[in-house]
């Protein structure tokens, strides 16, 4: 069997170099294209620290040319979310599988995406987190959430991460509030003396975000009943806790048609 063609998207940045080091890994994946607006013309492989790859960073502007003459079959993509977007415009019509770790992506382009993956009949992937430890503490919170109706979520990342909340404490938000005990606490009427001082309200729950140097991302979910706190809690402590599930989405995403949303859906 051939190995499956990739191309990385935002090659030069943390988690692209991440991802050109574990598709170069990986026996059964080959890297044949890399775009990125900084470091054009390096080799991939160099800026990844592994060594020439033979494949030059290209930039964006030469997205389309490049994927006409390099052929992938999956381009991953861990840019911002306009960039994530224009990716879907440009490689699903040329039948190429997007896997996205962009949050912050509006319904309006969620929409678009997935219309573009329905009318080309190609596999898309969106999620919020790759590392396969968040996806089951997501589901972990969903399922303690039909028992505890009073949660709230505390996610902390590195500085340099722009939105907030982020998309895994979004979703896990949205997990819980679709299984969520109807019974809670009586709470007084909040005296928000400090606006935001409750955190953002994400589907009816608290969310905290935190942002330090020294972090990568985590989260923990807590669960407060009467007389006990439940604590369900993931830490990403490096990025290539990521992977696993960046490379397990790049070996099953065109076994599927339409768009994904959240790596759950391929385990």
């Amino acid at each position: 069997m051939q190995p499956i063609r990739v191309l990385v998207r935002g090659a030069h940045g943390r988690m692209g170099r991440e991802v050109v080091r574990a598709v170069a890994g990986a026996a059964d994946l080959r890297l044949v294209a890399a775009i990125d607006r900084v470091g054009v013309g390096e080799d991939a492989g160099r800026v990844a620290g592994i060594g020439p790859a033979n494949v030059a960073i290209r930039p964006p502007e030469e997205l389309e040319a490049v994927i006409r003459a390099e052929d992938p079959e999956v381009a991953i993509d861990f840019t911002k979310g306009p960039e994530a977007l224009a990716l879907f415009r440009t490689a699903v019509p040329l039948h190429v599988s997007p896997i996205v770790g962009t949050t912050g992506l509006s319904a309006e382009a969620l929409a678009e995406a997935r219309r573009l993956c329905e009318e080309n009949g190609i596999g898309g992937l969106i999620a919020p987190n790759f590392a396969i430890g968040a996806v089951l503490m997501m589901k972990f919170a969903q399922e303690a959430a039909r028992y505890l109706g009073d949660v709230e979520i505390i996610e902390l990342h590195h500085e340099r991460k722009m939105d907030a909340p982020s998309g895994t404490a979004a979703l896990t938000a949205k997990l819980i509030a679709e299984s969520r005990s109807a019974e809670r606490a009586e709470r007084p009427e909040q005296l928000d003396e400090a606006p935001g001082s409750r955190g953002s309200d994400q589907h009816g729950i608290p969310v905290h975000s935190v942002r330090l140097p020294g972090l990568v991302a985590h989260q923990e979910v807590i669960f407060g009943g009467v007389g006990q706190i439940l604590t369900i809690r993931h830490d990403s402590i490096d990025r290539t806790s990521f992977m696993p599930g960046v490379l397990l989405a790049a070996r099953r995403i065109r076994g599927h048609k339409g768009l994904i949303i959240g790596l759950e859906n391929l385990l």
